[in-house]
């Protein structure tokens, strides 16, 4: 593994681009306080430089909130969203800090969806990002990089790509929910009883509980065999 040292890119650091790309953000975005020492830490585990932008908002953020803290982008951990990428991923996806991974958590929402960046277990298409649905419990392809990932998050219309899962006041109950937790819905998303969002009861779940849930969801349903 590299020293963290070898990590830092201090000619071409990535985070002059993505700072650039958060200034002109048509969503909502905001930038979470780095604790140095977490970071450099979060940097050495994960490997990546930052003149990447996945490292530099590891390297120079807690986090990056968006749209209301709808996506919780991963970085190096605050207290608003107190989870790291690799201590997030270690365990599911990293069972060694510097080996390959069959993919990586970079971020999640608000309702339980996951989104990946694929090192080749999800299909061929390596460094493309997934979308974990809650509503299919399948990983479909989005056919994106990390950093037009990054572009979907600041300047998509989110509105769109959630259509019909989000409920009447989904802000204000979004802004109080910690980046640690995700609403829950009974009926499930994936039943077809599940479907109409504001007749759903819905209560906060640690992300942990939900992601396991999830996952064994998958093995009950015979989609992972």
């Amino acid at each position: 593994m590299r020293k963290v040292e070898e990590l830092i890119n201090e000619t071409e650091p990535g985070w002059e681009l993505v700072s650039e790309w958060i200034s002109s953000a048509k969503n909502k975005i905001e930038i979470l306080k780095v604790d140095n020492e977490k970071a450099k830490e979060a940097l050495f585990k994960t490997q990546i430089t930052t003149r990447s932008p996945m490292g530099a908002i590891v390297y120079q953020t807690g986090g990056i909130l968006v749209d209301n803290g709808w996506i919780r982008i991963l970085g190096s951990g605050n207290e608003k969203l107190n989870r790291t990428l690799p201590d997030w991923n270690f365990g599911k996806t990293i069972t060694e800090f510097g080996k390959p991974t069959p993919f990586l958590l970079i971020a999640d929402d608000a309702i339980g969806g996951f989104f990946l960046l694929n090192g080749g277990g999800l299909g061929k298409d390596v460094g493309k990002i997934y979308y974990f649905a809650p509503d299919t419990l399948e990983f479909e392809p989005l056919d994106l990089s990390y950093s037009e990932f990054l572009d979907f998050c600041f300047n998509n219309d989110l509105e769109k790509f959630y259509k019909g899962f989000r409920w009447t006041n989904w802000k204000e109950d979004v802004e109080k929910l910690n980046g640690d937790k995700v609403y829950n819905f009974v009926p499930f998303l994936w039943t077809k009883e599940g479907k109409e969002i504001n007749k759903n009861s819905r209560k906060e779940v640690p992300i942990e509980e939900q992601y396991s849930l999830n996952m064994d969801f998958r093995k009950q349903l015979g989609i992972d065999k």
